[in-house]
């Protein structure tokens, strides 16, 4: 099955307008597709890389050059976002290293968060995030685990006025917090909601994704391989031959277009400390990706 230039220009708008949320934009040369950030109209890729413990470690050269490689081919196939916290340990000190070592910082789309308690705390600890991500605006600051979040959102809106922040998010990696960011979604003007999603952690399917998708967040998504535990369900297994239409090659690939098959979903956010694993990641961005109706015969072909 291939997508036909006529559908592709379709997607796209040859008036140039950004598609819908939701709608990937396909590229004819094969790169990486990008959805929507709703409150802008601006285009994100929909795999990026998280740093949550791949990224803290030292600042030597050992240590570095692995990761170098994995921002470069973020970078090489399409990709832009990287996903870090204060709570990361040296994870936003080694991005802002490597970005500036690669000189790509204006390439880079940094998310950050803030995670203390405290406005005077909070603004402190956002001016080192800036400092060590050697970034003047940060492109996503978020309320980490949404910690003191009535606090840190007005300073956010601040700081989104004073032009220090280009987006305004929330995040947290459990379900048992849905409800508690609906809330903020139903109630504040944020721009990303972060939480946790894949095929075998599928609550956010039920309210949060058509939530984000009505109220026009865009949406960030951790533990898309659940640590690992994904690959330990399938290890046994092969791909279904159905699966090579859709660009998939590989496990990692699967559950990423699993992800994508929703259209809520804006960008995922696989970590990894292994170059060819980011490679890997950032090719289950490229192709067709599954209709949601789907996503049934994959949750199928895993738990069978």
């Amino acid at each position: 099955m291939k997508t036909s230039r006529r559908t592709i220009l379709k997607i796209l708008g040859v008036s140039g307008l950004a598609p819908p949320m939701g709608l990937q934009a396909v590229d004819i040369k094969n790169n990486m597709a990008r959805r929507i950030i709703p409150s802008t109209g601006e285009l994100l890729p929909v795999i990026g890389l998280g740093t949550s413990r791949v990224f803290d470690t030292d600042l030597n050269e050992r240590s570095l050059n692995p990761r170098k490689e994995i921002v470069k081919a973020l970078l090489d196939h399409g990709g832009s976002l990287i996903d870090t916290s204060p709570m990361y340990g040296k994870a936003e000190e080694v991005t802002g290293k490597i970005a500036q070592d690669l000189k790509v910082n204006d390439r880079l789309f940094l998310a950050t968060k803030v995670w203390i308690e405290g406005k005077e705390a909070g603004e402190i600890q956002m001016k080192e995030s800036s400092k060590k991500l050697n970034k003047a605006v940060i492109d996503l600051m978020q309320i980490h685990n949404l910690l003191d979040w009535q606090t840190h959102i007005k300073t956010l809106y601040d700081w989104k006025e004073q032009g220090k922040i280009n987006y305004i998010g929330i995040s947290h990696f459990r379900s048992n917090a849905f409800s508690q960011i609906e809330k903020i979604i139903t109630k504040e003007h944020i721009d990303f909601a972060q939480f946790n999603y894949s095929l075998q952690e599928r609550e956010a399917e039920k309210r949060l994704l058509p939530l984000c998708k009505e109220r026009g967040v865009a949406t960030l998504i951790n533990r898309p391989f659940m640590r690992g535990k994904l690959f330990k369900a399938v290890a046994r297994k092969k791909l279904p031959n159905w699966a090579y239409e859709y660009n998939i090659n590989t496990w990692s690939q699967f559950f990423l277009k699993f992800i994508l098959a929703n259209p809520g979903v804006t960008t995922i956010i696989p970590a990894t400390s292994d170059p060819s694993h980011m490679v890997d990641n950032l090719n289950g961005g490229i192709g067709l990706i599954p209709e949601m109706g789907l996503q049934k015969r994959m949750v199928e072909v895993v738990e069978d």
